[in-house]
């Protein structure tokens, strides 16, 4: 799921991508809302009330709004530096210190140690910038998990296509793309609705299951490669026993 990159990425694996990770962002979009009355899984929003404030003079509240969206940008740019300099040395686990930091913001929010309302912005801005470049370096460009303007844009442009597509092939593939946009939209909703009903009892709390979610993605990914490279060993091994 996150490990693997170009060609030997598989469908099974883009969609395991989208639905673990936007049901996530699912989570920290409706605690942002919830908690701090802020997006905080994308910036588009933000560029507009950055310009309104500046209309209204209110500069304070612009430049807020210019470090909502430079903390998301800084979250990206953290991501693949980090992914960059350790796929020199260690390709395999390229991905899991980004993972890490996102975890560890996603604890620090939950277990209440941030209390001021801005931060609390910044930080879960900073962990979904992080969380949408990894994705999207991940699976080059293919998924998309912390905002849906994109996703429903080129979920009406496949829809369409679906009457003009005659080939059995470009059929299957377009059906395909088709699902996997569905199933970040339907795992963010979920993420959203249910984030929403379990935040009135346990408030920022709620971001403590987006991490458990998060840990166990990673533990589950890790236990499948470990899996598939133990059993080439001992394939390997009775081969050359054999021989």
């Amino acid at each position: 799921m996150f490990r693997h990159k170009g060609s030997r990425r598989t469908f099974l694996h883009n969609l395991r991508l989208a639905s673990n990770l936007s049901f996530i962002a699912g989570i920290v979009n409706i605690a942002g809302v919830l908690s701090v009355a802020t997006l905080t899984t994308n910036v588009t929003g933000h560029f507009a009330y950055f310009a309104e404030e500046i209309s209204l003079k209110n500069y304070s509240k612009a430049i807020t709004f210019l470090l909502f969206i430079l903390s998301f940008l800084f979250g990206a740019f953290t991501c693949n530096t980090l992914i960059e300099i350790t796929s020199l040395k260690k390709p395999r686990i390229a991905h899991a210190f980004p993972m890490i930091i996102e975890v560890t913001i996603l604890l620090i929010i939950g277990f209440g140690f941030v209390k001021h309302q801005e931060y609390i912005a910044y930080l879960l801005l900073f962990s979904m910038g992080i969380q949408n470049a990894l994705v999207t370096q991940i699976s080059q460009s293919v998924v998309r998990t912390t905002h849906l303007t994109g996703l429903f844009t080129d979920l009406g442009i496949e829809l369409s296509q679906l009457f003009f597509y005659r080939k059995p092939v470009e059929k299957s593939r377009l059906r395909r793309s088709i699902f996997l946009r569905l199933s970040i939209i339907t795992f963010f909703f979920l993420g959203c609705v249910l984030g929403g009903i379990f935040y009135e009892k346990y408030e920022l709390k709620i971001l403590l299951f987006a991490a458990l979610s998060l840990i166990i993605a990673l533990l589950f990914d890790n236990i499948i490669i470990y899996y598939h490279l133990t059993k080439r060993k001992i394939k390997s091994s009775f081969h050359e026993e054999e021989n």
